[in-house]
């Protein structure tokens, strides 16, 4: 195993910092500001269509994508440093089009879509003109098993008629949202792993109602979180993606990756909250002397470092074992990096929140935001206990 930067990672990790440090960072309140101002505030602000010109100017899009020759061409071992980097701030991954919910549904059309459906949505992905949401999570029944799912995908000639609820269906609040991938079961009394599947539905067909937008810990999601009603949706069969009773897998191929990219992305959260932690800790003064002077604060200091680096060298293995063995010799450290990075990002910013006191509860700093999407990202893509239950289930195989 060698984990040592290639040079392409060397030269795009200067580029994004430089990128980060100028353009980034200096929008992040300027982002937010535009969102308050604008009439709808699913709207994309000015300064991300400012950020993402740039970014592609610089050569620095669309670098999560591994497949066909597309984006720059990265294995994940080499991505990982750089989704680190644009972790630091929330509005890096979009800034660079390497956001979810895109990300995993451009991954599955590279994957999966014919080159019909390519041409109609993947490219206007790749290339930002458009937006697209992930319909697989249902309030009626423990989406973390996705054999629970009750939607439905039924055929009648030429077309395929989908009905059922879903919700936390991330994107769909976007104007720029022209496609949904929808997940349904079309074969109720099939196999458990070949009754569902996966189906390409513009977001402006008839039947197609958001109900309400869904937050987060109160913080609204300029993507939106949609609780949406499908209800006989009609779209044509060409709109399959992959075959019937594909859907099973094509949701854990698009799950593994875009687990990692959370994973990797959690380092860079984690690493901006102790770099706030401690200058917070040798500018506040309380009882005569800095904050950084006192044991506890300290001892917080120290194992946040710990805590950084080991997750950071657990992804870096994960994803050396997907680029060198395949996503399913992977998917035990997969799992892990999923569980532990998100706990330590949320106890390193739940550190961070409570050196700064009060303004770490407020909305004077980033904080209270990173502490809510570190919570929400341990249930994201399957809550922590299901891929504890994995790991434990591949483990015992071992000896069984």
């Amino acid at each position: 195993m060698d984990f040592s930067y290639s040079p392409k990672t060397v030269e795009l990790a200067e580029k994004l910092e430089s990128f980060m440090a100028d353009h980034v960072f200096p929008a992040e309140r300027v982002y937010d500001e535009q969102i308050a101002a604008n009439a709808n505030p699913h709207e994309q602000p000015q300064i991300m269509r400012n950020l993402q010109q740039i970014a592609r100017d610089q050569g620095l899009w669309n670098l999560f994508m591994t497949h066909d020759g597309l984006g720059a061409g990265l294995t994940n071992l080499e991505y990982a440093p750089l989704a680190e980097i644009v972790g630091r701030s929330i509005i890096g991954n979009e800034a660079i089009n390497c956001s979810a919910p895109d990300t995993g549904n451009m991954e599955i059309l590279t994957m999966y879509g014919t080159e019909a459906q390519k041409e109609q949505w993947l490219k206007p992905l790749l290339d930002c003109d458009i937006r697209s949401a992930f319909a697989m999570t249902e309030p009626a029944v423990a989406s973390s098993d996705a054999t629970n799912i009750t939607s439905t995908i039924i055929r009648d000639g030429d077309e395929y008629v989908l009905n059922g609820r879903k919700w936390y269906t991330s994107g769909i609040l976007d104007p720029d949202c022209k496609l949904i991938i929808f997940m349904g079961k079309s074969d109720p009394d099939g196999p458990t792993y070949r009754q569902q599947s996966m189906i390409l539905v513009p977001a402006d067909a008839p039947g197609v109602e958001v109900l309400r937008d869904l937050p987060m810990f109160g913080f609204t999601d300029r993507l939106g979180h949609g609780e949406v009603q499908f209800t006989d949706v009609r779209v044509p069969v060409t709109n399959m993606l992959g075959a019937e009773g594909d859907g099973f897998a094509i949701a854990q191929g698009r799950l593994g990756p875009g687990r990692m990219h959370y994973a990797m992305r959690a380092v860079g959260i984690a690493e901006r909250a102790l770099e706030m932690m401690v200058r917070r800790s040798l500018e506040r003064v309380a009882f005569g002397e800095p904050l950084a002077n006192r044991g506890v604060i300290r001892e917080w200091i120290a194992r946040s470092r710990i805590d950084i680096d080991q997750i950071r060298l657990q992804v870096l293995y994960a994803s050396w074992l997907m680029d060198t063995q395949g996503n399913a010799s992977a998917r035990s450290e997969v799992a892990a990096i999923k569980v532990s990075a998100m706990d330590i990002a949320h106890e390193v910013v739940n550190r961070a929140v409570q050196t700064f006191g009060a303004a770490g509860v407020s909305n004077d700093t980033i904080l209270a935001r990173l502490h809510a999407i570190t919570r929400a990202l341990q249930i994201a893509d399957g809550p922590n206990e299901v891929h504890l239950r994995t790991i434990a289930r591949l483990e015992i195989k071992k000896y069984s």
